[in-house]
Parts: structure tokens; sequence; C-alpha cells
């Protein structure tokens, strides 16, 4: 979708919040926008107590496996690159349709797959939902939401992925208790990792049923000749006293007004290789928000604490535990980043990280003794990895994206950010496909690589990277 340039304020008399007696409802159509963010949450971490069900029923190796968990990746960067030409061809409402179908009859086929490369292929076309929601979900709040209240609802979609991931491992440890601690025991005809994947369709559904009951954009309706029916909606979300011709005409001249970037724009002038700096801070930003291993901790956790000895389900209730401390770590941030900057906040993430990764490196050197870490190194291991998801979420899972929709100047935002959010995507590929392998080498080596990474991110943020809180997007450049 294509970026939109501040429209000049109205006069004050007409107001550009919500009346109280609209904001009730302006919630409740955010919140069902943000059911693609939970989908994504969701959809992206439930995966993690189905992976060692899913090498003993295919008896795969790690390298096969990791294809398999992270082949959703493609599928995600496929979404996100195609989201918004699919929204603005039929609108953002048919977008949310269309990735409530996918999450579904995804969700339906890897709960009952009949081979490898079939679970391989449902995998993928539910990575093309979560890529879609990742997209249209915040695209969508932040045409409706009025301006009054946009940052605050805009926070939703955050708010939602963190607590997808949260109720996906919740899910996954009531399953497993049901079926007595065995990842592959039978639960009404299915193993339990089966049913895993296959609950969410219950969410998946109610996201489809939720997008009916909520409008189109304004912003759509006015780009396919909807003018009245785009008033109807600005004053069903902006309330009593809003000039609702004079909103339209500013809609109207801010896409009048906006520069569609092309990919092109990105490169110095007169050169068709070279990057313009910014764009490769961009890039760097996104790759060191994977670099440090952060999804190790979401798609394989269950699978790592059992490979140092924990049982199953314990190992499935400090995954959720992880989530939970993901939430509270993202409200932090979310309280903090317009108060305290983006840049401090990255760079105290950076430092917490790097400390709690070190540690989690040390603990994993020691000698299994009966297939188990030392009690020592075990009680190290646990605190650092809920350290390490702490730091990370109180900074960089949030302040990347901030800065992100920030930094780039007006005429680069859109294509600068499809390049990044491209390279996240690849990063997070690398990181997830390479990493039982890795462990099979050497788990402690492996996170000495992740804390490498996020003792790396220190200087690149000093050095390169600008502050833009209090900022107008105008004057980034």
């Amino acid at each position: 979708m294509t970026s939109t340039e501040q429209a000049p304020p109205p006069p004050p008399s007409e107001g550009r919040g919500a009346h109280p007696d609209h904001l009730g409802h302006v919630i409740f159509i955010t919140a069902s926008a943000a059911m693609g963010g939970f989908l994504f949450g969701y959809d992206s971490s439930v995966i993690n107590g189905a992976v060692e069900a899913i090498r003993d029923r295919y008896d795969i190796g790690s390298g096969t496996l990791a294809q398999v968990i992270a082949i959703a990746l493609i599928g995600c960067a496929i979404g996100a690159a195609t989201a918004g030409r699919i929204a603005d061809r039929i609108g953002r409402i048919r977008c949310m349709q269309i990735a409530a179908v996918l999450f579904t009859v995804s969700a339906v086929g890897s709960a009952l797959p009949f081979a490898l490369w079939d679970l391989a292929f449902w995998r993928i076309v539910g990575g093309f939902a979560i890529g879609m929601a990742s997209v249209i979900g915040p695209a969508y709040i932040a045409e409706v939401a009025p301006a009054a209240y946009r940052g605050r609802l805009g926070s939703f979609q955050q708010a939602a992925i963190v607590i997808g991931i949260a109720i996906s491992q919740l899910v996954n440890y009531g399953i497993l208790q049901l079926a007595d601690g065995d990842q592959r025991g039978k639960i009404g005809g299915l193993e339990a990792w089966q049913w895993m994947l296959g609950v969410m369709v219950v969410p998946a559904l109610l996201y489809g049923l939720l997008s009916f009951a909520i409008p189109e954009s304004p912003r759509f309706l006015i780009s396919v000749g909807k003018t009245d029916r785009a008033k109807e909606v600005l004053a069903e979300v902006e309330g009593k006293g809003v000039n609702l011709d004079h909103r339209v005409e500013e809609i109207k001249q801010a896409m009048r007004r906006e520069h569609k970037s092309t990919f092109w724009d990105l490169f110095v002038t007169g050169s068709r290789f070279k990057l313009l700096p910014i764009v490769w801070v961009g890039i760097g930003l996104s790759v060191f928000q994977q670099l440090v291993g952060i999804n190790v901790a979401f798609y394989y956790s269950a699978t790592l604490w059992q490979s140092v000895g924990i049982d199953p389900s314990s190992s499935f209730l400090y995954s959720f535990t992880t989530s939970i401390i993901n939430i509270v770590g993202t409200v932090i941030a979310m309280v903090l980043v317009d108060r305290v900057g983006r840049k401090p906040l990255a760079l105290v993430g950076s430092a917490g990280m790097a400390i709690a990764l070190a540690f989690e490196a040390w603990a994993f050197s020691a000698d299994l003794v009966d297939g188990k870490l030392p009690e020592t190194q075990g009680v190290v291991a646990l605190v650092a990895a809920h350290v390490f998801v702490l730091f990370f979420a109180l900074s960089w899972g949030v302040v990347v994206w901030v800065f992100l929709g920030e930094m780039f100047p007006n005429k680069i935002r859109a294509a600068a950010l499809g390049v990044a959010a491209s390279a996240q995507w690849i990063a997070n590929w690398a990181i997830t496909a390479s990493f039982p392998s890795l462990a099979d080498w050497n788990l402690s080596g492996t996170y000495i690589i992740y804390t490498v990474f996020a003792v790396l991110s220190i200087p690149f943020v000093l050095r390169y990277v600008k502050e833009t809180k209090g900022k107008a997007l105008e004057e980034m450049g």
C-alpha cells in the first residue's frame, strides 16, 4: 500500500478525535483488525509444540526438520510483498477475509497431513497468511483510527502478536497434559501435535467473522469512488462535530500528493548498484533484530529444554512463561518508547541481551549428567533465557518497527520499508533453518554466535542509527 503524507489540520472546531460515544466502537474495530496480529503470533509460534513429534513421526534429521519449520517464512515473505497491492485492488476487508481463509485451511491441512511435503505445503500457506496479516492490520488500523488515538490504537497489533504467541504456548501445554505429556499421544484419534496445529481453526474463523462486522477503510472507499459510504464510516469512527466534507477532501488531497516509491528510488543518484546509506541502516536494524536468535525462543524452546534434560511438560510450561515475559517487555517498550527515545532503548536492550546470551552459552557448555544439565547451569540457563526475551521485547522487538516507520524520507518510505522487511524475513529464515544443525554441532557455540551479534549491534546503533523521537516525518532525510 502506498504511504500517505500528512494533510493540513482542520479548523479547531472540527475536532480530530473520536467522540466518547464512538470510542468503544473504534476500539472494537481496531481489536477486530488486530486479530490478524493475534493469528500472526499464534501461527508463528504454535509449531514450537510439534517440533519433536514431527521429527519422530517422519523420522527425519535436523536439517530436514529445520526446512519444514522454516519454510513458512517463504510464504511470509510472499504474503507481505503482495498484500499491499491486493488490498489496494479489492479492499482492506477482503484482504483480511482472504487471510482468514488461508489461516483456516492451513490449520486443517497442517493437522491432517498425509506426508512431510504435504505438511510443508500447508506451512507455506499459513506463512502467506502471516505475511498478509503483518501488512494489512497496521495499515487498516492507521487508516481508520482517529488521529487523537492513532498511536495507542496502532499498538494493538504488536500487543495482539505477543498475546497470540503466549496463547499458542498455553494451548500447547494444555493439549500436552491431555495426552499425558506425550506429543504423539492420542486424543480422539489424532496425535497431540496434530491438535496443537489444528486448534488455530478457532481464532481463524473468529477473525473471518469479525471482518464482516467492521467497515471498509475510508481511504479505500474514496479511492474507488464510494464517497458517501466513506463519510458514513468517518462519522462512525470520528464522531460528532466532524466536517465530513472537509475530511474527505483532506484524504483526497493527501492521495493526490503522495509519492508511490519504487525500488529504484533506493539507489544513489546515477548508480544502479549503490543503495542509499539510510536504506542500509534499515536493513542492518532488521537483520540484527533476527541474528540475536530471538525466534529460537519461539520456534524451538520446547525442543531446546528437552535436549538438556527437562521433561516435556515442564519444557512447554517454560515456553509459556517466556511468552508472558515477552508480553511484559512489550508493554514496557510501549510505555517508554516515546518517553526515553528509541535509541536508548535499543542500546539497553542490546547490552541486556548480550549478557543474557553469554550466560546461556556458559550454561550450555556444561557436560550433561544423566542427560541433564547440572543444577546450577540448569537454573542459569532458564533465568538467562527469560532475561534475554525480556530485554529483546522491551527494546528491539518494538523499537525496530518504530524506527522503520519513521527513519526514511517520505519519497522512499514505502519501498525502503519493503526492502527492510524482506531482509528481516530472510534473516529470520537463516536463524530458523540453521538452529537445529548448529545445536547438534555445539549448543554453547551457537549461543556464542548470537552473543556476538548482540554485542555488534551496540556500535552499529551508536554510529549509524539516528534518534527519531519527537521528529516529524517530514524532517527525515
